[in-house]
Parts: C-alpha cells; sequence; structure tokens
C-alpha cells in the first residue's frame, strides 16, 4: 500500500477511472453517504447502507467493493448470492456504534432479562441495521427484526404488535425518538447498560418497561447539541434545522425535520431556492448537499467540525488497490457472514422487508 501513498493523486485517480472502465459488469461500487468526494465519485450507486444492499442483490456483479464500513459489507453479503463477492477496502473500516454492542453482551443481556421475565414470551429485539451480522442473527433466532432509521417507527408497531416488550439496540437514540413520536410515556422506557448488572435497573422497572433502549449511540451524531441549534436559528433568522434520528433527543427536539440520510437528501432537493439549512449529520453528506443545491445555503450544524473517521479510512488508495486485486480475479478483503449467522441474520432482515417499501411513518 505505501507504493500508492507515494504515487501523485492524478496518476491515481487516472488509474482508477481505466480500470473501471476496463473491468465493466465485473465489477460495482457502491457508495455510502458519508464518504469522501474522491472515492463517491467512483461509484456506481451511492445510498444508505440497506439501499445500496438491496441494489446489490439486484445485480450480478461477481465482485461488489462497497464503500462503507464493516456491517454495511456484511448486509450486503446476506442479500447477495454465494457467486458474488462482497469486498471492504479497508479492514479497519468499522463503526463506533455497532461496536457498542456484541453478540455476547447482548445475550448475557437476555439471560439476564431471564431473571426477571420470560424474554422469549415478553420481548422482541429490534436491532437497528447499524450492527453485527451476529446481532441480526440473535434478533432472527429470538423472534425479532431489523430495522433502518426511515422504517423504524413501523417496525416498531410490528414488534409491541407480537409481544409487549421491546429491547432496541445498539442506538439508544434512535429508538428514543421513535418511541417518542409514537407516544410512547418516557415513564415506559429504561436504559440498558451492558456494564452493569441487569442494565443498572431493578427488577421492577424491568417488568414495568415497555422499551429497553441499550445504551448505545454514533460518535458523530451524539456531537450535535441544542444550543447549536439556538446559535445558528439567531446567526440566520428563517434557517430550517434538519436532523438525523441518530442525534440526542434535545437536538430532534428543536430540529424542524428528522429523518435518515436519505430523506434528508429530498427535503433539501424539494426546497425552494433560498432557502438556508444548518444540518446536523455526517460532514461529508452536509458537503455534498451544499455542493449539490447551490441556490440554497447548507451549514454544518455544530461548530466543531467532525466526520466519521472509519468511513474516512476508504481512500482512493484502498480502492484501487480493491479494483488491481479484482482485475486479477481475486476478492482482496471479503466480506463472508459466517455460516452459523447466515440464516437467522437473513430472516430478521426478511421481516423488515416484508412490511414493505413505503414508508408510513417518516421521521
Amino acid at each position: 500500500m505505501q507504493e500508492l501513498y507515494d504515487t501523485p493523486e492524478e496518476e491515481l485517480l487516472a488509474e482508477i477511472r481505466q480500470l473501471r472502465a476496463k473491468l465493466g459488469d465485473k465489477v460495482l461500487i457502491l457508495g455510502h453517504h458519508y464518504q469522501r468526494e474522491e472515492v463517491i465519485g467512483f461509484a456506481d450507486v451511492t445510498g444508505d447502507s440497506l439501499k445500496l444492499a438491496q441494489y446489490a442483490a439486484t445485480t450480478k456483479a461477481p465482485y461488489i467493493i462497497f464503500c462503507g464500513v464493516h456491517f454495511m459489507a456484511e448486509t450486503a453479503d446476506l442479500l447477495t448470492s454465494d457467486t458474488q463477492s462482497v469486498i471492504l477496502p479497508d479492514l479497519a473500516a468499522g463503526c463506533s456504534m455497532a461496536d457498542m454492542a456484541d453478540d455476547v453482551q447482548v445475550r448475557r443481556c437476555w439471560q439476564e432479562l431471564s431473571t426477571v421475565i420470560k424474554p422469549d414470551e415478553r420481548v422482541t429485539p429490534v436491532t437497528y441495521i447499524n450492527s453485527t451480522a451476529a446481532l441480526k442473527s440473535f434478533c432472527g433466532e429470538h423472534g425479532g427484526i431489523v430495522c433502518t432509521s426511515s422504517n423504524c417507527h413501523r417496525v416498531m408497531s410490528w414488534a409491541w404488535d407480537r409481544r409487549e416488550k421491546i429491547l432496541f439496540f445498539p442506538d439508544q437514540h434512535l429508538g428514543e425518538n421513535t418511541a417518542l413520536k409514537m407516544g410512547i410515556p418516557e415513564a415506559d422506557m429504561i436504559i440498558w447498560d451492558p456494564a452493569k448488572p441487569l442494565g443498572g435497573n431493578t427488577p421492577e422497572a424491568i417488568d414495568k418497561a415497555s422499551l429497553i433502549l441499550w445504551k448505545g449511540f454514533c460518535s458523530v451524531h451524539q456531537l450535535f447539541k441544542a444550543e447549536h441549534a439556538a446559535a445558528m436559528r439567531e446567526k440566520h433568522p428563517g434557517i430550517e434545522i434538519l436532523a438525523h434520528p441518530e442525534c440526542s433527543r434535545a437536538v430532534c427536539e428543536t430540529s424542524d425535520y428528522v429523518g435518515s440520510t436519505e430523506a434528508i437528501i429530498q427535503y433539501v432537493a424539494k426546497a425552494p431556492a433560498g432557502q438556508s439549512f444548518a444540518v446536523a449529520t455526517e460532514l461529508n453528506l452536509v458537503n455534498r448537499l451544499r455542493l449539490h443545491n447551490p441556490d440554497k445555503p447548507v451549514y454544518f450544524l455544530s461548530p466543531t467540525i467532525c466526520m466519521c473517521s472509519t468511513m474516512f479510512r476508504t481512500d482512493p488508495q484502498h480502492l484501487l488497490a480493491s479494483l488491481r486485486e479484482v482485475e486479477a480475479d481475486h476478492a482482496a478483503h471479503p466480506i463472508r457472514v459466517p455460516e452459523a449467522d447466515r440464516r437467522w441474520a437473513i430472516l430478521s432482515l426478511e421481516r423488515m422487508l416484508d412490511l414493505g417499501s413505503v414508508n408510513k411513518h417518516p421521521d
């Protein structure tokens, strides 16, 4: 890899363009919204993690380069065929949120819950798609389901229709913001801290709660504060605050619109010229909104400039290295979900997909 970092950028980009054209349908490049501009410019398709994984499943490309993070490549592997190889350009591209709940912790939580209640009778596990395949497998095995930031309301309704309680992981904020919007009282929610016995709760609180929220968060979205929105409104009268539901409750409650990355993109695109926005989500996406909407002032909500450091790991050098391997008919850094997890993980995804693609309760 070092020789690639010693190569002038224009030569790197030229070779990427040359290889991409040469490989044709042999390779599909997927680019998540949070990728840096010099990488996403080579993507055949851009979008959020589920959209990209679903698109990959509709193609016959034998090699799929997923410019994103590890859990996204896992989801693509689950939805594509055995004849396709999903490649993560840099294996160090993970997700801090996904790392906040692992298989051992969640199974221990389930065991601890069983000392108070019967979780397989009273609790539906729901995992945010920003989680490992092992946790998706856990949900499939225990009657649970996967959700995204855009369908969380519908998924939680499905889960409560089946059992009286939900165990929601790994993102506390998405679960809390969605439940509050659904009219669930705060008194019916508890936080599960995996570092504490019974998650830091009493048996009585567990028995009473209808929503058990895992103590997890996105390292980028936690940096936004409600006071940032107040400062923006004072400085730019008429500005609209847009937030991703991974932001804290305080930020979402002060925002004019809360939605997924795709929803925020569409919201800005449909707005009239001249409307200004302050956006609480990853910096690369905010910069791209500004680039694609030159007639609408777009600001980053936080005064502290931050980006997803693990998304940023995928650079032109790693993309080129992956393309060179594909040219040699070899998949470097292939992501393959273990067989022990595949069946249950696919089932939890299918339960979500069976709910339909139209979001009746947009964030």
